[in-house]
């Protein structure tokens, strides 16, 4: 599980220079340049411990982040520069999902997983998003743990660190764990268009005959409701195995959902088909709509949208 931890085939060759800014929206250029020169700056001096073991501040602590947080909409390339900034970064680095972190202390435990990563010098977390005041307090222990021995972060998100869990739990504890982590980031907005979904007609690619449009290669064949069953007996860290070395993936008979849970598996699936690139072939509703609306205004909403920008791209792939 640790010697996954690097970016995706996709953004395997992903660099500052590689990354294209919409001329209009300013934004994008000038987040590109602070992340370049977060990760140029290098690590701060490791922190000292006194004669007690309390942790002595070092000289560069004041008024330093230890981390940079790259909120924006879907498809304006947040990904790619997080891939940059772990290629661009020198000593040893990680690169992972949220859901792969969480999942390396569910095997680890919280402390393996400390010891593991104590000496990494940048560790970059995709798509960070709090789904339950678990993970919330399993990531900001973690955070804090590895900045107080130097580590720094780079993350990326939909949501701004601060605002981290709203719609899905509201407990002070747990808000202020969030504010806690929030203050150890400094948050950069990147504005722009999904670049995924430009034509505001286009959707999912929908064909008759799933078996007779897949293309040559290693590719499955299932109902949809049968994959998205499935998915309740598989742990989503363990979804990265699942796609590996595929093509393409048939789904047949695809229908919109009407459980919020397996909706959550399948953009936890959608996500890894995504990193990987695999051609999703597909009949029935289109894989952008099988959302409701009572799942589309609820604390998901962004999970679901990026899901949609996802299987458009994903669909629509020669």
């Amino acid at each position: 599980m640790a010697a996954s931890l690097v970016p995706p085939p996709q953004f395997a060759d992903a660099s500052f220079d590689s990354y294209r800014p919409d001329a209009d929206y300013p934004s994008q250029a000038s987040v590109r340049d602070a992340v370049a020169a977060f990760v140029a700056a290098g690590p701060a001096d490791t922190p000292r411990r006194g004669l007690f073991g309390r942790r002595k501040p070092a000289a560069s602590d004041a008024g330093t982040k230890s981390g940079v947080y790259l909120d924006g909409g879907f498809g304006v390339g947040k990904t790619h520069l997080l891939a940059a900034a772990y290629h661009a970064a020198t000593g040893r680095k990680t690169f992972g999902t949220f859901i792969e972190y969480t999942a390396l202390v569910g095997a680890l435990g919280f402390q393996g997983t400390v010891d593991l990563l104590r000496g990494t010098a940048l560790v970059c977390i995709d798509e960070f998003e709090l789904d339950d005041p678990g993970d919330t307090m399993v990531m900001t222990r973690l955070i804090k743990e590895l900045t107080e021995t130097g580590t720094r972060f780079a993350a990326t998100s939909n949501t701004p660190p601060g605002a981290l869990g709203e719609g899905r739990f509201a407990a002070q504890d747990f808000l202020r764990e969030i504010q806690a982590m929030s203050d150890r980031f400094d948050t950069m907005r990147i504005d722009g268009l999904d670049y995924r979904r430009r034509a505001v007609d286009e959707s999912a690619g929908v064909v008759t005959d799933v078996e007779g449009a897949l293309p040559a290669g290693t590719v499955t064949l299932d109902d949809f409701r049968a994959v998205v069953g499935h998915l309740a007996s598989v742990h989503p860290s363990k979804y990265v195995a699942m796609v590996e070395d595929l093509d393409a993936v048939g789904l047949t008979d695809v229908q919109a959902f009407t459980d919020q849970t397996d909706a959550l598996r399948w953009v936890a699936l959608v996500d890894r088909l995504y990193d990987a690139q695999v051609r999703i072939v597909a009949s029935g509703t289109p894989l952008d709509q099988v959302y409701p609306d009572t799942m589309l205004n609820g604390g998901y909403r962004k999970k679901y949208l990026r899901a949609a920008s996802r299987v458009v791209a994903l669909t629509r792939t020669a």
